[in-house]
């Protein structure tokens, strides 16, 4: 048994030629699991995972939080109290009327209070009573008296006593300064385990009065990725042997009424590792508030981080969360229902005090309003995440991914494996999406899409070099032939194509200078060369562009044909338009031949549509893709007598039936040269859409006195071709009837006249 005729012989050849393939597939796969697993050194994917990051963001729509409310140092406060940092005392009212006035539920500071308050002056007289002023009778006392009054500090830290305020600090690695709050837990509350946070070495915290005064204390230092962007923030860093909250976090702890925030490391099993490997792990899966009505479970990432769920654009008018001007408390402008058992936040957003953030969202966010995003999410218990499984779902999503495409391509044709890609990819980018806003998991996703693009590229690069050399060659040999603009079609199946000769119903167009002896008797060689050059360009260009092959120049002539090889149902619709285009072009070239002082260019055009034979045609020494039979000779005819009728176009009915969106003007019924049978002829006009009400007129008019003539009602006829003919006398048409109307009245045709005219040369 030979080998092409062994089934097994031929399976052993078609997988020894894709192994190759599927071999530099499989490397584009392992190259894409090694970047998964940060072993190549780029940022690539990780750059377009946080842009298809941020786009979601700034795709959601702003949602208002009316539970915690922005209580705003802004320009309109600055304006009205003077510049910052205000006195103490004027702190103290604002914390009086949103304690005691709005009953707020939390007061939180993201301003610091670290420096003493001088603005009284009272503590230079403190000063001049123990110093210059010692022996004044009764001047201490006096100091002493006034303290309530003049002690701002002291007045600020009465009133934060009693009521649920937390202060702002910052971590630093500098010198240490001020008193901190309690830690949240310490290093020998985690029972030995790691814990992998963000650390420093000091801190600018409260004065030590206020801050023992208030009800618990947070950091408001944030961490910005790479790209100088705020996404997410520590909820717990580390300062010696404690570990400290978040303004955000101290400040949802005091509001839920939680006096514990607790650690929860992942249970051994569930990592499959040993309870040392797990100690040593470091990452936290969530740290829990002992609410009294319920427990509050906060999951975290790495570095005990939580990303920003930003809830609008930032800023008072960004939709996400009331803003409030501080001076409007303080003179008490605001309803009391807008703050009553509120979570009030104390920042700002006047440009010079430089708390503004840049985030995907917007590059001068509101610093406090991020702290709002964090308290919203806690409250509403819902959180985004990148998962500890991230790496490992991105893993197998571009095994399995790549392995599909890596054999799916090897056997798909180019139109099957675009949409198979295109499938692929919407099917990859829509799980991404569902797992984005139905189970909030933040997944990573480029690279499984750059994988996708490469295989795809890689597939057709292959394609076109390897395996479609039989087709291209195909192709190759028709593009001697064919038009090359039908080329690309045809190299998407070249097996569908072949050069033998078949019966198709086509369409076929002959268009022929009008007067072309008198026009190379007034040029010069030259100038008639790039006169013809000119129009045979023009002419071929309208041909290419409506799908025409174009077969042959005979000398001025031009040949064309649609529906072959590339098959075109609406052929015949096709070839009219090119016919009414090329008269339009005619016109066109004209403007410029007339400038020239060139004559006019005027041409004739027969069309016509049957059935007729196609395929490589001629002798041994030259051969030609070309048409042939009776339709083809028809639509000679056709060009031929356009001079006759005073026409540019003159089609058969052929294709006046075939392409009924055109309105045609009927020209007479004829019996050419070498036809038995006589045919209807037309001349198209335009487009049914493009027919203007005076163009319909004219047209209903003509086939009246058309049916006149047949029926031989002579001086009916006459008086509406006269009318039409006064109104259109550069219409040879209605000349050429006038004509006729005056010789069938001095010779009548007789009765049995069938109203054909006879044509006996070509």
């Amino acid at each position: 048994m030979s080998a092409i005729n062994n089934p097994t012989s031929a399976w052993r050849r078609t997988l020894s030629k894709r192994t190759r393939r599927w071999s530099v597939g499989m490397v584009f796969v392992l190259i894409a699991c090694a970047n998964v697993c940060h072993l190549l050194p780029t940022t690539v994917a990780d750059r377009i995972d946080l842009f298809v990051y941020d786009m979601r963001l700034r795709l959601q729509t702003p949602v208002m939080d009316s539970r915690v409310v922005i209580v705003d140092i802004d320009q309109k406060s600055l304006n009205e109290l003077g510049r910052w940092p205000w006195s103490r005392d004027t702190i103290a009212d604002l914390v009086h009327q949103l304690s005691r006035h709005y009953h707020a539920k939390v007061i939180g500071f993201d301003v610091m209070f670290s420096e003493p308050d001088t603005s009284s002056g009272y503590a230079t007289l403190e000063a001049l009573a123990k110093r210059e002023l010692k022996a004044v009778p009764g001047f201490q006392n006096q100091i002493q008296a006034l303290k309530p009054v003049l002690d701002f500090d002291a007045r600020l830290a009465k009133a934060f006593e009693d009521q649920p305020v937390v202060l702002g600090f910052y971590l630093s690695n500098h010198e240490a300064k001020g008193l901190l709050p309690s830690p949240a837990f310490s290093v020998k509350d985690l029972g030995g385990h790691e814990l992998d946070s963000l650390s420093w070495n000091a801190y600018d915290g409260s004065l030590p009065q206020l801050q023992r005064a208030a009800k618990a204390g947070g950091y408001i230092n944030t961490e910005l990725d790479p790209d100088g962007l705020l996404r997410s923030v520590p909820l717990i860093a580390r300062l010696g042997e404690g570990y400290y909250e978040s303004l955000a976090l101290a400040t949802v702890r005091v509001a839920l009424g939680a006096t514990t925030v607790s650690p929860i490391f992942p249970p051994a099993d569930a990592m499959l590792m040993s309870e040392s490997a797990r100690r040593e792990y470091g990452v936290l899966e969530a740290i829990k508030l002992n609410s009294p009505l319920r427990s509050t479970r906060i999951p975290v990432e790495q570095d005990v981080k939580m990303l920003i769920q930003y809830r609008g654009f930032g800023g008072p008018k960004g939709g996400a969360f009331p803003y409030i001007s501080a001076v409007d408390i303080l003179k008490k402008r605001v309803p009391k229902d807008d703050l009553d058992q509120r979570i009030i936040l104390v920042g700002t957003t006047a440009p010079g005090l430089n708390d503004l953030r840049a985030t995907p969202l917007n590059k001068e966010y509101p610093g406090v309003e991020a702290h709002a995003n964090i308290i919203s999410s806690i409250l509403d218990g819902k959180y985004k995440q990148r998962p500890d499984f991230a790496t490992s779902i991105d893993l197998i999503q571009n095994l399995v991914v790549g392995i599909i495409l890596v054999f799916a391509l090897s056997v798909l044709s180019p139109v099957l494996s675009i949409l198979f890609t295109v499938t692929l990819t919407a099917f990859v980018i829509l799980f991404n999406f569902w797992m984005y806003y139905s189970a909030d998991f933040v997944l990573p996703v480029a690279t499984v899409l750059l994988l996708i693009l490469w295989l795809f590229l890689f597939n057709i690069a292959w394609g076109y070099l390897f395996e479609h050399r039989k087709g291209r060659a195909i192709v190759s040999l028709f593009g001697e032939y064919v038009a090359p603009e039908l080329v690309a079609e045809m190299a998407e199946d070249p097996e569908s194509y072949n050069m033998e000769g078949e019966s198709r119903e086509l369409s076929v167009l002959f268009a022929d200078v009008r007067g072309f002896t008198t026009i190379s008797e007034g040029l010069s060689p030259n100038a008639l060369r790039e006169y013809i050059n000119l129009y045979l360009t023009a002419m071929s260009e309208n041909i290419r562009g409506n799908r025409g092959t174009l077969d042959k120049y005979i000398g001025d002539a031009v040949m064309a044909f649609w529906g072959a090889p590339v098959a075109l149902p609406n052929h015949a619709s096709l070839a009219v338009m090119t016919a009414l285009t090329m008269q339009a072009t005619t016109k066109k070239l004209n403007q410029d031949f007339i400038a020239r002082g060139w004559p006019p260019l005027k041409i004739g055009i027969g069309l016509n549509t049957g059935q007729m034979r196609v395929g490589d045609m001629g002798s041994k020494i030259r051969r030609a893709y070309t048409v042939m039979g009776d339709a083809v000779n028809l639509s000679s005819r056709l060009e031929g007598i356009t001079k006759v009728y005073g026409v540019g176009i003159v089609v058969g009915e052929m294709t006046q039936l075939a392409a009924p969106e055109f309105a045609y003007r009927e020209l007479d019924r004829v019996r050419v040269k070498g036809k038995l049978e006589p045919v209807p002829i037309y001349e198209p006009i335009a487009r049914l859409s493009d027919l203007t009400d005076e163009m319909r007129v004219v047209i209903a008019q003509w086939h009246t006195a058309l049916s006149l003539v047949r029926t031989q009602f002579w001086d009916d006829a006459e008086q509406i071709i006269k009318s039409l003919y006064s109104a259109h006398p550069d219409d040879g048409l209605y000349l050429l009837y006038l004509e006729r109307i005056a010789i069938y009245r001095a010779q009548p045709p007789g009765n049995d006249w069938d109203g054909v005219t006879t044509f006996d040369t070509k």
